[in-house]
């Protein structure tokens, strides 16, 4: 009997001990968890998305406006907008984990969560290829590695596949629109401009500085794009689309290539973004093949 208590003690003091959970942010902050995260609250709708995809949705306790997808992130206790965060509701719901988003949350807001104690992660994908290291790091912070690492490779798998089938195509020259009023695009930072890359097409505002600068409809007369994409902010093809066909110099109308990406599909850095890269594809290959007729 003592012999077996002792080799019993002596397995135990031999097994490793947890390892603490160490992550670094996109903003070179350091997050160290002494046990994967089982209250996270989310700090934007594509966060909640990364979530759920990286297998920790059961362990989201908090989500912003708009946090709509997958559908059961709908029920979950609301914080505020990304823009506009309840910092007493989140620390209400006693996080363990905070996700935010570097450049759409408030630095002030986060500065605060942080000197109130909170373990606070920010994201920020500005390439295609960021999402799935975003995957990854989130199945470290919830101890959901094999799911979140599975979709991260699946991920990679699917990104290669569109890269090789479109991105050495011939270049044509696109104007994404955001918005109408104000007339709202992307630079070439943003993680749109880099699915406009992944088709084989090229941003005619790529060089302006600003992350999505506002543009005057005379400067994409002159760029004179051969494709205009447009999101809006639903599902819908916005009716201002259409009010291009005035301009009927423009290449992109003379070839009728004036096309819609839903915004969830195109906007939001999660992993569904390939659905609407491949949509944009799809659309960009259909105005390569107009050409010469």
């Amino acid at each position: 009997m003592k012999l077996c208590s002792l080799s019993l003690l002596c397995a135990l003091a031999v097994l490793p001990a947890r390892a603490e959970i160490v992550v670094t942010d996109v903003s070179g902050v350091t997050i160290k968890l002494a046990a994967p995260a089982r209250r996270i609250v989310s700090l934007a709708p594509h966060i909640t998305e990364l979530l759920y995809a990286a297998g920790a949705g059961d362990r989201v306790v908090g989500n912003v406006e708009y946090g709509d997808y997958p559908p059961a992130a709908k029920a979950l206790p609301k914080v505020g907008g990304y823009s506009r965060l309840d910092l007493e509701a989140i620390v209400a719901l006693r996080p363990d984990l905070v996700m935010g988003w570097e450049s759409g949350n408030a630095p002030a807001a986060v500065s605060r969560l942080r000197s109130m104690g909170l373990n606070v992660h920010l994201a920020q994908s500005n390439r295609i290829e960021d999402i799935a290291g975003e995957l990854e790091r989130i199945g470290k912070l919830a101890g959901t590695g094999t799911t979140a690492n599975a979709a991260a490779a699946a991920f990679r798998r699917r990104h290669a596949g569109l890269a090789a089938r479109y991105g050495q195509r011939p270049l044509v020259a696109v104007f994404y629109q955001i918005w109408k009023q104000p007339l709202m695009t992307v630079n070439a930072k943003q993680i749109i401009s880099d699915a406009i890359r992944l088709c084989g097409g090229r941003n005619v505002f790529a060089q302006l500085p600003i992350l999505a600068p506002t543009v005057s409809v005379e400067a994409v007369i002159a760029a004179n794009p051969e494709v205009i994409v447009a999101s809006g902010m639903s599902d819908a093809r916005p009716e201002w689309l259409d009010d291009w066909k005035r301009w009927n110099t423009l290449a992109a109308v003379a070839g009728d290539n004036l096309y819609f990406v839903p915004p969830d599909l195109i906007q939001r850095h999660t992993p569904r973004i390939l659905d609407g890269a491949e949509r944009l594809c799809v659309h960009l290959e259909a105005a390569r093949g107009k050409r010469g007729r």
